[in-house]
């Protein structure tokens, strides 16, 4: 779950720095917010699957 809000976070701080640098003229900052984005994305898919195979891990447990 820890990677799934790191991302979120830096999903939310991605979109804010692209959002800037859009309206400060900043194509450097614009950039480094999709990176932010992006990145943040597949941390938060990670820990999505992360989380679903534990959960999965903690069924099998439980039938057994």
């Amino acid at each position: 779950m820890e990677d799934e809000i790191k991302g979120k976070a830096r999903e939310i701080k991605g979109k804010a720095k692209d959002a800037i640098g859009g309206m400060t003229d900043d194509p450097e900052m614009q950039v480094e917010g999709k990176i932010d984005k992006a990145v943040g994305k597949a941390q938060n898919a990670l820990g999505k699957a992360e989380r679903k195979l534990d959960d999965e891990e903690d069924e099998d447990e439980r039938k057994r």
